[in-house]
């Protein structure tokens, strides 16, 4: 289980004095930062990129798992189609649009993501990020594709052949529940929107990477997300209590600190606000 949800209904335990504690903030690029530093570090994730493969779908969390691999900057703004910025869902122009990556035994492949996806075994991976996580570890991804964009494209192959699926998420983005939010949504359900309107795709049996296994991994640390946002600057914040033995939590905190700093990027070029869908829906 994601999290233990029955601590949610109890009392958590008080932490003992002989441990070491932090308090740390990141802003949601500084832990885009972090999550795509351990995706590179999981067990799976290295066995596909030493012999196997490994696809890096559109997204701008997963565009920052692309610079940590190649060592190269990329385009973070235009990895995507998809794009919450501007104060509204955008999508980003057509010709703008960067990716996906494949990868073959660790080198960069021409060959199309569909087809490498067609060759997929159990041991290899896909990375993909998303719009929403809740406390059961399920993930929303938003599609405004009437056939379900990236999503309905690698799901059914993904989990038939029993792959990997590496969902880098932030905490940023915890809902309570993301079956419920997938039953209210729907890129044909609205009659009005603030942007592009988008269906939720729920997956249940991603890998989820989010800020509290990205320090573990990296680390060994534990970690508790204690709170959430900030202003003028500082929205989108996960705040989050570290404890342990004195040198994991140093160590944590000295990584967290190197993070810190992130250069925000450009947004991208987005095709024209729409108010309300193109096709309305029929009641």
């Amino acid at each position: 289980m994601f999290y233990d949800t029955s601590s949610f209904k109890k009392p958590a335990p008080h932490l003992r004095d002989d441990r070491f504690h932090a308090l740390v903030m990141l802003l949601p690029r500084e832990s885009k930062r972090l999550l795509a530093r351990a995706v590179l570090q999981t067990p799976e994730v290295k066995r596909a990129l030493k012999d196997g493969w490994f696809v890096i779908s559109r997204g701008v969390t997963p565009a920052y798992i692309l610079e940590e691999l190649t060592g190269q900057p990329a385009d973070k703004g235009n990895c995507t189609a998809g794009i919450v910025t501007n104060g509204r869902l955008g999508s980003v122009i057509e010709e703008d649009r960067l990716g996906p990556w494949v990868f073959k035994s660790g080198e960069l492949s021409e060959i199309p993501a569909p087809e490498a996806l067609a060759q997929f075994r159990a041991r290899d991976v896909s990375i993909k990020g998303a719009n929403a996580v809740d406390p059961e570890g399920n993930i929303g991804i938003l599609a405004a594709d009437a056939a379900g964009g990236t999503v309905g494209g690698i799901w059914g192959t993904i989990t038939a052949r029993g792959a990997h699926w590496v969902a880098p998420v932030s905490l940023e983005r915890l809902i309570p529940s993301v079956i419920e939010a997938s039953r209210v949504a729907g890129n044909r359900l609205w009659d009005l929107t603030m942007g592009q309107a988008a269906g939720l795709m729920p997956v249940v049996s991603a890998q989820v990477i989010t800020e509290i296994q990205a320090l573990e991994i990296l680390t060994g640390v534990s970690a508790t997300h204690i709170a959430s946002d900030g202003v003028a600057g500082s929205e989108g914040a996960v705040i989050l209590s570290l404890w342990g033995e004195e040198a994991v939590v140093r160590e944590a905190f000295e990584l967290l600190e190197a993070i810190k700093g992130e250069e925000q990027f450009d947004a991208p070029t987005l095709i024209p606000y729409v108010r309300e869908p193109v096709a309305a829906p029929q009641h």
